[in-house]
């Protein structure tokens, strides 16, 4: 026979354990929060909670009824047509990335099968940018990171230690290093440059060029340049084998990739690779034991679930490079046939197509067409049905220009882009219906909305009327990436 002992009472169970805590009474849960509907429930008549985190508990089901309740008034993510960051993987590779949820994927003596992945799809991502011949049975030197901006960091941070450690050896100044950079460029490497303390700078678009300008920007470098990467990842390969952008290029040392927009991964996961392992300063990276094992470490993030990477490496043995090359074409054929469609509709189409650049499309309105709105009022009504298309203005001497943008993602079909088509002829045949006052009352009253729609943003609010960087420098707009 077994002996249980004494059966606990309620006295005994309100007991504190620890002598000297005070006693907290325990109340039970009231009838509505057990027997009620969401709906019927105290809940769903209460606001939920913004800035301090309640006493009480609330049951699961109204927990994530409310929380769903709200995202509902999120966009569709299918629908925001301004970024590149992927919206849709197969059931498969999200099942994958749930059961790793509660992986932390720094902690490789604990999940190593999960670090070896990393690898693998470091090895493969190198020797699809070409990366110098390597022994087949070797990694290539890269890590990934939570997205391409990390990614540019790392880079950017090797880059300039390595640059610094060769002109303390010659003797020479290493107190002043600079990045050339076209002035239209992602915020992602203004942050890099500023972090680290590196001079930017800039080669200017003008009224009539809109890329950089390779003659202009060999003569911005001079001996404290330091930065020689490229970038162009899960498009060019495949689109345009043939252009030689990557390690076929003696003076590309590293590069960055973002798995989470054409590599074809939810947020957020990166890459960068370099050329050789010489070409990463031995000094940035760590090595550690406190996780259980001796383990290398260069990223600037710590902890972070294992599931990005694990969903990436779904991708590339899932799909392979004619996967890959077959998703690629599809969007190029869209992203082609959209333009033709705005060009009928009296679009001046400022990208490039047939695969000789990204899958998206940039256009503006014809300025010979004398219109009484603009490119910001098209977004609008586009906004109003569902779309997020952005408009915005170009980089420093050429910001007289307005475009709009659509990217062109792996879940925008051809169905959707005729959707698409027909909410942009619906939107000119309303605007060119008002008049000057009507455009302008539209106009504000957009804009109001959204200012209203901002009140809890925090940190967005209180810079609305502020000059910063993630506003735009001198004028420069910043797309969403």
């Amino acid at each position: 026979m077994v002996h249980l002992g004494k059966i606990p009472t309620d006295k005994d169970i309100n007991t504190p354990v620890v002598e000297g805590l005070e006693q907290i009474k325990l109340e039970e849960p009231s009838e509505d929060e057990i027997t009620t509907s969401v709906y019927g429930s105290r809940f769903a008549a209460q606001d939920l909670p913004r800035y301090e985190m309640p006493e009480k508990e609330m049951p699961k089901d109204i927990a994530y009824r409310m929380i769903k309740d709200d995202l509902t008034l999120d966009g569709t993510p299918t629908l925001n047509l301004a970024s590149f960051v992927t919206t849709y993987m197969e059931d498969e590779a999200e099942k994958l990335m749930v059961d790793a949820f509660s992986k932390n994927f720094i902690d490789y003596e604990e999940y190593p099968v999960s670090a070896d992945i990393q690898n693998r799809c470091v090895s493969m991502i190198a020797r699809l940018f070409n990366i110098p011949a390597h022994d087949e049975d070797t990694n290539a030197m890269g890590t990934s990171t939570i997205g391409s901006s990390e990614a540019i960091m790392l880079g950017t941070l090797a880059m300039k230690k390595r640059w610094q450690n060769k002109r303390r050896a010659a003797g020479k100044p290493y107190d002043k290093p600079n990045i050339v950079m076209n002035s239209a460029v992602q915020v992602c490497w203004e942050k890099a440059a500023r972090y680290f303390e590196v001079e930017e700078k800039y080669v200017y678009c003008t009224k009539d060029r809109y890329v950089i300008d390779p003659e202009e920007a060999v003569n911005l470098v001079d001996e404290n340049t330091i930065v020689d990467a490229a970038s162009g990842g899960f498009v060019a390969p495949f689109v345009n084998p043939n252009l030689k952008w990557d390690f076929r290029l003696e003076k590309v040392v590293s590069i960055n990739v973002s798995g989470h927009k054409y590599g074809l991964v939810y947020p957020g996961v990166g890459w960068v690779v370099w050329r050789d392992p010489e070409f990463l300063p031995k000094e940035l990276i760590f090595n550690i034991n406190y996780l259980g094992a001796d383990q290398a470490s260069f990223t600037l993030n710590f902890s972070r679930g294992a599931s990005q990477v694990i969903g990436q490496y779904y991708q590339l043995i899932r799909l392979g490079k004619h996967g890959y090359r077959s998703i690629m074409l599809n969007l190029t054929r869209v992203a082609d046939y959209l333009s033709a469609s705005l060009e009928q509709l009296g679009f001046i189409i400022m990208s490039q197509r047939g695969g000789k650049g990204l899958p998206l499309v940039a256009c503006r309105l014809d300025p010979a067409k004398k219109r009484i709105y603009d490119e910001f009022a098209i977004a609008h009504q586009l906004r109003e049905r569902g779309w997020v298309v952005p408009a915005y203005t170009m980089a420093p001497h050429s910001e007289s220009l307005k475009l709009m943008r659509v990217v062109v993602r792996e879940d925008f079909s051809r169905s959707k882009c005729d959707q698409l088509i027909a909410d942009f002829k619906l939107a000119l045949d309303t605007l060119d219906k008002m008049d000057k006052k009507q455009v302008k009352e539209h106009d504000e009253f957009i804009k109001s909305r959204h200012h209203r729609s901002g009140k809890h943003k925090g940190m967005n609010q209180h810079f609305t009327d502020e000059k910063h960087s993630l506003q735009g420098k001198h004028g420069k707009t910043h797309a969403v990436c």
